[in-house]
Order: structure tokens, then C-alpha cells, then sequence
């Protein structure tokens, strides 16, 4: 492409500073891929000690999404960042490590794969929730283990799907301008092919998205209305506050970080010819790069026990008069030994809502 033998000329004429920004853009690559590595790492951690002592179904299906999620990312920082350290140990010299353009086309894919199912699994998560809160009996009877693992297989393979579609339509993927990355063929596209693919990629993590934030507005509400209206007496709600603190945390996460790549792409695409879109479509992927390092720290941070913790210091800052912050401990404990008697009977829940105070602060 011309855009790439432009860039060639820039690169060769850098001189010394070559070496620095080398050395620099590695050593960025690494420090974002341990990171990354490690975040998600803790977080699988945290997610699979949760779903093996967990004996709640409506949960237990939760974690599976969220664990399968965090498994993704963590690939997603292997994989991309690996590919990415090549890139540069060569000098983005494309021609002398892949004269064939197998790396670019693995890239591409990859770069496709790992970014639409975050947005994929996040919308089927929502998707589940909404069922589980507004819908009970029908996600206990109709949503068995065996089907929730058949919709994950099914978001992954679409997601591959979408990602191995410019290679089976014969429009490969190309190195970007910045020649550091591979994508859809942005600078100058060919014909309407070139110009639906990368449509596809960005309406398909819209729409995920859009649900998304619709399944977790309704959710919220529901739950919400239960609260009002007192329905939740003989269940406790504090792992649906949980669940739904993070399902919130990681739509704030993908919105912002992936907003932005999937919206950009669109303008790209129906832009007039003459339009450059190196820089910025660099700026909006480095932004996306973060959504993989900040979702495990939404399941990290917005646990029940750290939430319990951020609202006992809450009930500390306003006083003996502020009822919240007891009424969530009230919710925990009841959640806490309703699990733990799941197998001898229903709890008490009258009982539950007269224990004094100090007892609950006790064993809190």
C-alpha cells in the first residue's frame, strides 16, 4: 500500500531514534501484557474459588460467563501481546517475518476474535441476569448448566466466525498504516466488501452493547421494585447486588473502551476516500487494549465483601442514623445462611429480620 511505503520512508529516516522508540514501544507492550496477565490471573483465581464452593444455580451460571470472560482476556493479553513484541523486535518490517502474510492475517483474526467476544460474553452475562431476576421460574426450569455452556460455545464461535470472514471472502487482512498492527482494509477500500466487513465488526459490538446496557437497566429496575415493595423476604439479594455491581462495571468498562473503536470504524468506513485514518484509528485502539486490563479488576474490587466493606465504611462516615449500610448486612447474612443451609431447608427469614445488630456486626 502506499500509505505503508510512506510510512518505511519515515521509519528509515529516524536515524538514532529508531533504537529509542524501540526499546520504548517493547517495553510499553511488555509492561501492558504482565499486567494484564496478572489481573486476570487474580481474577480467575477469585472467580473459580467462588464457583466451587457456590451452590446457588442462578450464580453458579453467572461465574461461569464471568470466569469464561476473564479466560478470554487473559488469552486475548497472551496472544495480541506476543504478536505486538514481534512486530517490533523486527522493526515492522513486515517483508522480512512474514513475506506471506500469515502473521498479519493470524493478527487481524486475533485482533477481531478477542475483541468482539468480551462484548459478546458481557451482552449473553446481562442477557442471563435480566432472565434470572425478572424471570426465575423460567431460568431455573428452561436454562440448564447444559445450555448455558451451549450459548458460551455459541458467542465464541460467532465471534470466530466474524474473524475468519475476510479470509474466506478473499479480502485478507492488511498492516495499518502505523505498521504495527494488522485490521480490516481501512485505507482505500477496494469495492462494498471492503467497506461491509469492518460495518459487520463494529454494528455486531454495538448491538452486544445496546443489549447490554437494556438487559442491566432492566435488571436494576426489577431488583430495585423487589426492594421497594419488600418482595424479597424469604431470599436473600445481596450476590444479585453483586452480580449486578459488576455487570454494570464491565458495560461502563466496554462502553468506554470499545465506544469508541467500534464507532470510529463505522466513520471510517463511509468517509470520503481522501480522509486519513492512521492516527486516530491508532488513539481508539490503544483505548480498547485497556478494556482486557481493567474487566478482571471489576470482579477484583466489586466482590460482596469488599461492597460490604465500602458500605460499612459508608454507615461509619454518616452516622448511627444511616439504615442502609444495616440492612445490607442484614441482606448478606441472609443470603450467607441461606447457602450454607441449602441442604437441610429454608431459612427463617422472620427470624432473620429481627437479629439485633450487634449480633450481625459480630459476624460480619
Amino acid at each position: 500500500m502506499a500509505a505503508n511505503g510512506s510510512s518505511e520512508t519515515a521509519y528509515g529516516s529516524e536515524g538514532n531514534n529508531t533504537g529509542t522508540r524501540k526499546e520504548i514501544s517493547i517495553a510499553a507492550s511488555v509492561v501492558s501484557m504482565t499486567v494484564g496477565i496478572f489481573s486476570n490471573g487474580l481474577a480467575l483465581f477469585i472467580l473459580v474459588e467462588s464457583y466451587n464452593r457456590l451452590r446457588i444455580k442462578s450464580k453458579a451460571s453467572f461465574l461461569l460467563f464471568a470466569s469464561s470472560l476473564v479466560v478470554t482476556d487473559l488469552l486475548g493479553h497472551l496472544i495480541n501481546g506476543s504478536l505486538v513484541i514481534l512486530v517490533y523486535s523486527f522493526h515492522k518490517e513486515w517483508q522480512a517475518f512474514d513475506p506471506r502474510g500469515a502473521v498479519c492475517g493470524a493478527f487481524g483474526a486475533c485482533m477481531v476474535f478477542f475483541g468482539l467476544s468480551p462484548l459478546f460474553l458481557g451482552s449473553a452475562m446481562a442477557v442471563e441476569r435480566c432472565l434470572g431476576v425478572t424471570r426465575p421460574i423460567f431460568h431455573s426450569t428452561a436454562l440448564a448448566s447444559r445450555h448455558m455452556k451451549r450459548l458460551l460455545a455459541l458467542t465464541w464461535l460467532l465471534a470466530a466466525l466474524v474473524a475468519v470472514l475476510p479470509v474466506l471472502l478473499g479480502r485478507p487482512y492488511r498492516v495499518q498504516s502505523s505498521r504495527s498492527w494488522c485490521f480490516f482494509h481501512m485505507e482505500e477500500p477496494k469495492d462494498w466488501l471492503d467497506v461491509l466487513l469492518p460495518l459487520v465488526f463494529s454494528m455486531l459490538g454495538l448491538m452486544a452493547l445496546m443489549l447490554s446496557i437494556v438487559c442491566n437497566a432492566m435488571t436494576s429496575c426489577a431488583l430495585l421494585r423487589a426492594r421497594l415493595r419488600r418482595k424479597h423476604h424469604c431470599r436473600g439479594t445481596s450476590y444479585h447486588i453483586e452480580m449486578i455491581c459488576q455487570l454494570l462495571g464491565i458495560m461502563s468498562v466496554s462502553c468506554v473502551c470499545w465506544g469508541p473503536l467500534l464507532i470510529r470504524v463505522i466513520m471510517l468506513s463511509t468517509r470520503a476516500r481522501d480522509e486519513p485514518a492512521s492516527l486516530s484509528l491508532l488513539v481508539v485502539v490503544r483505548m480498547a487494549t485497556w478494556n482486557q486490563i481493567l474487566d478482571p479488576w471489576v470482579y477484583i474490587l466489586l466482590r460482596k465483601a469488599v461492597l460490604r466493606k465500602m458500605f460499612t465504611l459508608l454507615h461509619d462516615c454518616c452516622g448511627p442514623k444511616s439504615r442502609f449500610a444495616q440492612r445490607w448486612q442484614r441482606s448478606v447474612l441472609r443470603s450467607s445462611l441461606e447457602t450454607s443451609n441449602s441442604g437441610f431447608g429454608p431459612t427463617d427469614c422472620r427470624l432473620l429480620g429481627r437479629l439485633p445488630e450487634t449480633a450481625i456486626k459480630s459476624i460480619a
